[in-house]
């Protein structure tokens, strides 16, 4: 892991993520709006491609590798129940530009061709509390290295396994 691949405060309230994936951006879209192969990184589930749009992400971290690993005590309810987020699309023009609704904050998805591969720019904004701006590039960091691995065809490590001490890590990275 590098020191790129960390997050990075780019306002109050806001973080930044950004990963450069293999193409076509068609391909790297569909990681994005289809429910199948997001549930593959991040979460599964129904997504109106329209603004306003209903969006459901059905949440089982555990399920994000074949492999198995523990979640923290803190985490084992919802990783083992699973847990469901009702959003709404914000914005939308593929297969460039995603934003959702994400509780009180919003996450925007940007797609850019680099050649032969295409930089995925992933923005969390509007983080009520410096705690969960904490949270959540964790989260964020770990969803995003799961994705990578599957964008390339590798099967990746446990989300818990890789969410270990980056959690941690923005702890002290994200200023107080």
């Amino acid at each position: 892991m590098t020191d790129t691949d960390f997050g990075r405060v780019t306002a109050p309230a806001e973080v930044r993520f950004e990963r450069l994936l293999p193409g076509p951006i068609e391909t790297v879209w569909e990681f994005l709006v289809d429910s199948d192969k997001r549930g593959q990184w991040l979460a599964s589930g129904p997504m109106e491609l329209k603004e306003g749009g209903a969006v459901e992400l059905r949440f089982q971290h555990r399920d994000l590798s074949p492999d198995k690993a523990a979640a923290p005590e803190r985490f084992k309810e919802m990783d083992e129940k699973g847990h469901v987020s009702r959003e709404r699309v914000l914005r939308l023009q593929p297969p460039r530009l995603l934003v959702i609704s994400w509780g009180k904050s919003e996450v925007t998805f940007e797609l850019a061709t680099e050649g032969e591969n295409v930089r995925l720019i992933l923005t969390h904004r509007k983080l009520p509390t410096r705690a969960e701006m904490v949270q959540t590039s964790g989260g964020w960091h770990t969803h995003l290295a799961i994705l990578v691995e599957r964008a390339n065809g590798r099967v990746p490590k446990p989300f818990w396994t890789v969410f270990g001490d980056i959690e941690a890590e923005y702890e002290k990275r994200i200023p107080k």
